[in-house]
């Protein structure tokens, strides 16, 4: 290997030493502390389309769940950082609140009814412009029975003229009807001001904590079993599950105990367009999806055992590799498959998976919970692989034996040379080749499928950039 003689050093920051950790993309601000402390929580309920979501967002202060002008678009719990003068509070958005309903509705119910019990207080939003019904009046009747404080927020006060129907919901129960407008603004303020009074400054009991367990993405085209697979996780009906195809809309994020360890898992929508395509809610549920991923740290994509792998199966994969997170393969529904699917799938995994033939298999049922206690063991590899680094040394030491049997082709009469390499980050493995000439896409392919064969990386995506040395200009 010979010096680094007019190679461009921009490309890694000046730093090309061994020791460079690049640690300020892995740092923990003191931020980061004070969010991931236990915060007191509020759950937003009331019935469907009365403006919770809308009112989430207010009380937030950007656009974070997601709101379309048709009942029904939430529907599992979601839970979401705010922050009010200075305090930090999580807030739970909840499904419309129908009490006695069976299937899908009573699922979304039953969301809304774990949420207030498991809160410090309790926001119920109601319809100013229609006034209480009879929903309305049972939901108050179980919140006049727990020991919550409970905020009553009149919403859709857009003007003056509305304040005076807001006097018929001291009917409820639940004290003075506090007047907004969520979609407005009008008196967010105060109700913001209400809301810390009311909750105590550290929470009952630690919901959805944050901090020290590892983020795992579950992901995947619809009606492929996330939500069921999450709720055999975690032992509870943590997420809304339902035969009909793009139950999920937000991600939801539970606390799951694997092997001895603790894992934060986040149940996203199903994938089924690009985000591009998409619209409406489709489009929101679309961006929170792949937010979910760039905030995880290793990806589960599920994909269905007993049908052929799809375009959106594989639009999912490629998501997940470009983002740069590590990736598990499961396979689900693994108790419909039988001796010929089996075959069948063999061809199917060497032509559609051909991409990442680095990442883990598990097959898995989330309906029987056969071999769910096998992906702790995949994710932990994978994670490891996403956080390895191999020292300079040893790296350039293997690339010489490498190139000294194989050389890269020869390219316009000339052979490039690698004159040395770097691993430049984690997370996912980065390496920087400094070179004489542009290496072949065949060769970097190459290079990588050894550095796999040498240093494992199993489970997460290996990127490889080449950096050409300008030539030095001929002194006249």
């Amino acid at each position: 290997m010979t010096e680094l003689d007019g190679v461009h050093e921009d490309s890694l920051d000046g730093t090309w030493s061994d020791e460079a950790e690049w640690a300020a993309a892995d740092s923990f601000t003191e931020e980061d502390h004070e969010a991931a402390a236990p915060q007191p929580v509020l759950a937003v309920v009331g019935r469907p389309n009365v403006g919770k979501s809308t009112l989430v967002n207010r009380i937030l202060g950007r656009r974070e769940a997601v709101v379309q002008d048709i009942p029904g678009v939430t529907r599992d719990r979601v839970a979401y950082d705010a922050l009010w003068n200075g305090r930090r509070f999580t807030v739970l958005d909840t499904g419309g609140w129908e009490p006695g309903l069976d299937g899908l509705p009573g699922a979304i119910a039953a969301q809304a009814e774990y949420a207030m019990a498991h809160s410090d207080a309790v926001v119920l939003v109601v319809d100013a412009t229609v006034g209480a019904t009879a929903t309305d009046e049972a939901v108050a009747k179980t919140l006049r029975r727990s020991k919550q404080p409970v905020i009553l927020v009149a919403n859709k006060v857009d003007d003056e003229r509305l304040l005076a129907d807001t006097a018929s919901l001291w009917s409820l129960g639940l004290g003075e009807p506090f007047p907004v407008s969520a979609l407005h603004g009008r008196n967010s303020g105060d109700l913001l001001d209400a809301i810390l009074a009311a909750l105590p400054e550290t929470p009952r009991e630690i919901f959805g904590a944050r901090g020290g367990p590892r983020r795992v993405a579950l992901v995947g085209k619809p009606n492929v079993g996330k939500s069921s697979l999450l709720n055999r996780l975690t032992g509870e009906d943590r997420a809304v599950v339902d035969s009909v195809a793009g139950t999920t809309v937000d991600p939801v994020d539970s606390m799951v105990e694997l092997d001895d360890q603790i894992w934060r898992f986040v149940d996203t929508a199903g994938l089924r367009k690009r985000v591009n395509f998409a619209s409406g809610t489709e489009y929101y549920a679309s961006l929170r999806t792949k937010a979910a991923i760039e905030s995880a740290e290793v990806a589960i994509v599920l994909l269905d055992a007993a049908e052929p792998i799809a375009e959106q199966d594989l639009r999912v994969i490629t998501m997940v590799v470009e983002t740069g997170r590590a990736l598990v393969l499961a396979f689900n529904k693994w108790d419909l498959v039988d001796e010929d699917r089996r075959h069948q799938m063999v061809r199917e995994l060497e032509r559609g998976l051909v991409r990442v033939p680095w990442a883990d298999h598990v097959n898995v049922s989330a309906l029987t919970g056969r071999s769910v206690r096998k992906l702790a063991p995949a994710l932990r590899t994978a994670l490891d692989s996403w956080d390895q680094r191999i020292s300079t040394g040893h790296l350039n030491s293997w690339l010489a034996d490498l190139v000294a049997a194989t050389p890269p082709p020869v390219r316009g009469g000339k052979q490039p040379k690698i004159l040395f390499a770097t691993q430049a980050s984690v997370r996912p493995p980065t390496f920087v080749l400094f070179t004489s000439g542009f290496l072949e896409a065949g060769y970097r392919r190459f290079i990588e499928r050894k550095l796999r064969e040498r240093f494992g990386f199993t489970g997460t995506p290996v990127r490889i950039s080449v950096r050409v040395r300008e030539k030095k200009p001929r002194k006249s």
